[in-house]
This record gives structure tokens, C-alpha cells and sequence, in this order.
């Protein structure tokens, strides 16, 4: 992952020093969220949305694996009840893998702290600490991309609220359609936006790799936030460019659509990712939205965190992974319904 040339070598980027310290260019690091905007109507084309009266239980799978071609894996994977990230670090050799892990460190810290129930604005809040966190311990030389949702209540019922800085993706296949949620910061994605190039030139452009926005590098660490109702049936899929990059969008669905299983979905698109060239670390997380039982108690419309410790990390309910694994494997992966049924390494050919 590249910044763009006006972060290219973070030179502008600064250490921070307490949570309310202003960003790079002295302005705050991230601006207000408008969560009357972000609470809005859904968009024409999501329709409905899970009924409050209607359980629902999440239940997701992740991996991430270091690819074929790098040294180490940069990007990290957070995996909670209802919280779900990606970041994807750069800066070379170490850095983007600090800058990634300190990223979701800071989210899972923020969830915990809030016992599972985050609100728009918390998320908001938390994406500033974890910038000018990066900041101060990567000294400078290392920034991350972040894609993921939270399940947060809104107007009594469950709503995605999709978050992203940078160039990691998420995506919703909902009714038998796949749709890219967030939106690219990436040069691409502005020539796209402005008529320069297709979709498909993107694709294949000599600037794919350079982002726009960042967290911990440059100059423009803003997110952008979507907000949508839990739809039973909906699956959500979270992914560095390690998957998007080597792995068409036609074939993401097909796959998406082939494996019922949120885990077995996870590993099939690895191993495609891997297929097609694995140049790049890739990591991948799918929650499924799900009817649960009305006598299941963790299987209500509100946000919670089941107070099980999770078998993969001493924090209750919170799963870290990736970030910094040298070596070909193994690929970390694993699953959660509610309660947790654990995960298990594997290698990968």
C-alpha cells in the first residue's frame, strides 16, 4: 500500500501526544461526525431492514495470510461480537505492521471499554485516537488503511455502520447482489469518479496502490461512514486490496454465494487471493446476519459482547490477529457464532 505523493514518506506526519491533540496540519484529526447524516434513510437500493422484534445473532469467520510474495504480514484483523475491522499497514519493514496493530488495538480497547454497545460517534472517536497513536509509535513512518462495520442500534433496530480510510473494502451481498459499501481513497478511485478511466482501467493502472487518506501518514486521516439496517440474510465482507486486488468482484460473489458457512467462505477467497498471484498480504472477514432463537438470550437486536473469554486472546470477547508474522504460515483463521467455538492454525500450499 503506497500513500499518495503528498504522504508519500510521511514527511508532514508528526508524533501526538494526548487523545485531544490536533492532526498533521494542525487542524483536528478528524472532523465532527454528523450522525444525523450518518442515521439517515437507507438508500433506494437497501431496501427494508431486520425487524426489531426479530432475534438476530452474527455469526463471522476471518484469516489472514501473509501471500506469496511478502515478507511479512502488515495487516491486522479485529474480530468481536459486533465489531469487525481490517487495516492494512505500510512503511516497509516492520513499520505497517505496527501501524496496523496499533490500529485495531485501539478499537478493541474502545469496545471493550464499552462493554460491546459503541455508538457512531464512539467509533468516530476511536479511529482519531488510533491515528494519533500511530502516529507516536511509529514514529513518523508508518501509516494503515482501516475498513470495518459495527453493529450499532439505531431507532431500536440493528444497522451496519460501515467505516473506511483508505483503500481496504467492504462489501454487502444482500438479495443476491453484491454491492462495494465503502468508497476507495485512492487516486484510481478519483480518476474513476472523475470520467478519466473505467473500472476496469483501474483495475490494472500503474497508480492502483496510492491512497489518498491514511491513518497515522499524511495529511487527511478523515473517514467516511455508511449506515445501513441488519438485514437477516445479509453477509458482510471486510478485506485488505489482498483480496480485491487479485480477486474480481463477479468471483467474490460467486464464491460468497457457493459457501453458506462464514468460515469456509473466508477460506475459499484466501485461497483464491493466493491463486491468482498472492502478491500482497490478505485478510478477510465475513459476518453473517442471522434469525436466532427467541429463547436464546445472546440473540436480541442490540449490540453485545458475550462475556466467554475468547480461546485465541486473553481479552474477553475481542480477537487480534496477523500483523508482523514472518514465514509462509501459518494462515490465522477461525470463526465465532455466539458463544465462540474457537479457532485453529493452518498452513497453506
Amino acid at each position: 500500500m503506497t500513500p499518495a505523493a503528498s504522504a508519500a514518506d510521511g514527511a508532514d506526519a508528526r508524533g501526538a501526544g494526548e487523545p485531544e491533540a490536533a492532526g498533521a496540519d494542525g487542524a483536528p484529526a478528524t472532523e465532527p461526525l454528523d450522525t444525523a447524516a450518518v442515521a439517515g434513510e437507507p438508500r433506494a437500493d437497501d431496501p427494508g431492514g431486520g425487524s426489531a422484534a426479530t432475534p438476530i445473532r452474527f455469526v463471522h469467520g476471518f484469516a489472514t495470510d501473509r501471500g506469496l510474495r511478502r515478507e511479512l504480514n502488515e495487516d491486522s484483523v479485529l474480530a468481536a461480537e459486533t465489531l469487525f475491522a481490517v487495516a492494512d499497514g505500510m512503511g516497509g519493514h516492520e513499520a505497517g505492521e505496527v501501524a496496523s496493530r496499533v490500529c485495531v488495538e485501539t478499537l478493541a480497547a474502545g469496545y471493550r471499554a464499552a462493554d460491546g454497545r459503541l455508538e457512531p460517534e464512539d467509533i468516530h472517536q476511536l479511529m482519531g485516537q488510533a491515528d494519533r497513536a500511530i502516529r507516536e509509535a511509529a514514529c513518523e513512518r508508518a501509516g494503515t488503511t482501516l475498513a470495518g462495520a459495527a453493529v450499532v442500534e439505531h431507532e431500536g433496530a440493528p444497522h451496519w455502520l460501515v467505516f473506511n480510510v483508505g483503500d481496504s473494502r467492504t462489501y454487502r451481498y444482500s438479495h443476491a447482489r453484491l454491492a462495494q459499501v465503502s468508497v476507495d481513497h485512492s487516486e484510481v478511485q478519483m480518476l474513476v469518479d472523475s470520467g478519466e478511466i473505467s473500472l476496469e482501467q483501474a483495475i490494472v493502472h500503474p497508480r492502483r496502490n496510492v491512497i489518498t487518506r491514511a491513518l497515522g501518514a499524511g495529511d487527511d486521516p478523515r473517514p467516511e461512514f455508511w449506515m445501513m439496517p441488519v438485514e437477516i440474510g445479509d453477509r458482510l465482507l471486510i478485506c485488505s486490496d489482498g483480496l480485491s486486488g487479485e480477486v474480481r468482484d463477479a468471483d467474490i460473489q460467486s464464491i460468497l454465494e457457493r459457501f453458506p458457512s462464514a468460515q469456509d467462505a473466508v477460506d475459499e477467497l484466501v485461497q483464491a487471493a493466493l491463486r491468482n498471484g498472492g502478491r500482497d498480504n490478505v485478510s478477510v472477514v465475513v459476518v453473517d446476519a442471522v434469525a436466532g432463537h427467541p429463547d436464546d438470550p445472546l440473540a436480541d437486536t442490540r449490540p453485545r459482547r458475550h462475556p466467554e473469554a475468547d480461546s485465541t486472546t486473553t481479552e474477553p470477547g475481542v480477537g487480534l490477529f496477523g500483523a508482523g508474522r514472518p514465514g509462509r504460515g501459518p494462515t490465522e483463521r477461525g470463526a465465532r457464532q455466539s458463544p465462540h467455538r474457537g479457532s485453529d492454525d493452518r498452513g497453506t500450499a
